[in-house]
C-alpha cells in the first residue's frame, strides 16, 4: 500500500510506495483488474525493470477544495441541447492546443498543467482562433506562490485565480524555444517505457520565478502577460459541467487515484482495485458513451506514451473519484 506524508496541513501529499500485500507485482493487479470487468483495459506498459515499489507518480494535486472561487450556479447557463457525444478537437479543430499532449516533467506540476492548457484553448475560443498561445505551465509553476508549492503541488482553484489578479505569460514545451517562458524540465516516461527517459525517483527543484522572456524573445514579459477576467468553481452536475465545456472549452478537473490509474491503457476507466495515492489535476476535453458506459473525455500531462495516446476516458454520471467534483473554470480577458 502507499504510505502517505503530510508535507503541509491540508495541502500536499508527499508518496511512496510500497508493495501491496494483495499483490506481489504488477502483473498480478493486471490480471485482476482484467479478469474481474471489461470496461477497461490495464496493461503493464513499462518492463521488467521497473517493480511495483519503485513507481512513483507525480501526484500533487488535492481534489478538495480550498474555497477561493466561488462556485457557478447552474441558472448561469444557457438551456442548450446537450449532444450524447462532444470533441473540443473537432468541435474548434483550428486551435491547436486543445490537440496538445504536455508532459509536466519530474515535477509534481500537473495542477498548473490543467489550468494553463484549459486557458490557452479558452483563449483561441474566445478570440474566433484569432490568438493561438501557449500559455507558461513554467511561469504559473514558479511564480505562484499563492497555489502552494510549485513541484511539490498546489491547487487549481488559486492557479485560475492566479491568472485573473496576475497574469500568465506564453511558454511551450521543454526545448520548443516557443513564447516568453518555455517550460524548463524535460519530458520523461510516466511510469511507462516509451521514447523519453524514464522519471526520476524524487522531483525536481521548482523553477525559479522571473519576470522576463527568454533570450531571443522579442516581446516583453510585461506585454506578454494575458489575464482573465473570472475564475470559478463549476457545478458538480454533469449537465453544468457539459455546457460549460460546449460554451466555453475545456476546464481542468482534480480527482482522487487509485493504484490502478497507474495501468490504464484503453476503454472507461473506473476504480477497480488498489490504494488511493493522491490527487491529480487533467484537462476534460469532451465527453461520450463507449460500450453503454458514459464517460469524459480526457487528457493528461504525462505525454503520448501514457494511456491512449495521452488521454484517458473515465465514468461519468457517478462522481468516479470525486471526479465530477474537482471542475474549475475561468474566462479570458483578450488582448
Amino acid at each position: 500500500m502507499y504510505v502517505f506524508t503530510i508535507l503541509a496541513v491540508n495541502l500536499f501529499i508527499g508518496v511512496s510506495l510500497q508493495t501491496p500485500t494483495k499483490y506481489q507485482n504488477v502483473n498480478q493487479m493486471i490480471e485482476y483488474i482484467n479478469s474481474v470487468q471489461n470496461e477497461w483495459i490495464a496493461d503493464k506498459t513499462f518492463d521488467d525493470n521497473y517493480k511495483l515499489s519503485d513507481l512513483k507518480v507525480k501526484l500533487s494535486t488535492l481534489p478538495v477544495k480550498k474555497g477561493v472561487l466561488q462556485i457557478k450556479p447552474k441558472s448561469e447557463y444557457p438551456n442548450i441541447d446537450i449532444p450524447k457525444s462532444f470533441d473540443s478537437r473537432h468541435q474548434w479543430p483550428e486551435c491547436q492546443s486543445i490537440k496538445e499532449i504536455r508532459d509536466q516533467g519530474n515535477c509534481g506540476s500537473c495542477w498548473a498543467f490543467a489550468v494553463v492548457e484549459a486557458i490557452s484553448d479558452r483563449i483561441c475560443i474566445a478570440s474566433k482562433s484569432k490568438q493561438q498561445v501557449e500559455i507558461s505551465a513554467e511561469n504559473l509553476v514558479a511564480c505562484c506562490t499563492s497555489c502552494g508549492d510549485g513541484c511539490h503541488g498546489g491547487f487549481e482553484d488559486a492557479a485560475w485565480q492566479y491568472y485573473v489578479k496576475h497574469g500568465l505569460v506564453t511558454g511551450g514545451l521543454y526545448n520548443s524555444h516557443k513564447g516568453c517562458q518555455p517550460y524548463s524540465l524535460a519530458a520523461c516516461e510516466h511510469h511507462t517505457t516509451g521514447h523519453y527517459p524514464p522519471c526520476g525517483k524524487t522531483m525536481d527543484p521548482t523553477p525559479k520565478c522571473h519576470q522576463k522572456c527568454a533570450t531571443g524573445y522579442n516581446v516583453s514579459y510585461t506585454h506578454d502577460l494575458h489575464f482573465g477576467s473570472k475564475a470559478y468553481d463549476v457545478d458538480s452536475d454533469v449537465e453544468a459541467i457539459q455546457t460549460e465545456i460546449m460554451t466555453n472549452g475545456p476546464v481542468s478537473a482534480g480527482f482522487s487515484v487509485y493504484e490502478d490509474f497507474l495501468t490504464y491503457k484503453s476503454g472507461v476507466y473506473h476504480h477497480v482495485t488498489g490504494s488511493g495515492v493522491g490527487g491529480h489535476a487533467v484537462k476534460v476535453i469532451g465527453w461520450g458513451v463507449e460500450n453503454g458506459v458514459d464517460y469524459w473525455l480526457v487528457a493528461n500531462s504525462w505525454n503520448e506514451d501514457w494511456g491512449d495516446k495521452g488521454l484517458f476516458k473515465i465514468k461519468r454520471g457517478t462522481n468516479e473519484c470525486n471526479f465530477e467534483s474537482g471542475i474549475s473554470a475561468g474566462l479570458p480577458k483578450l488582448n
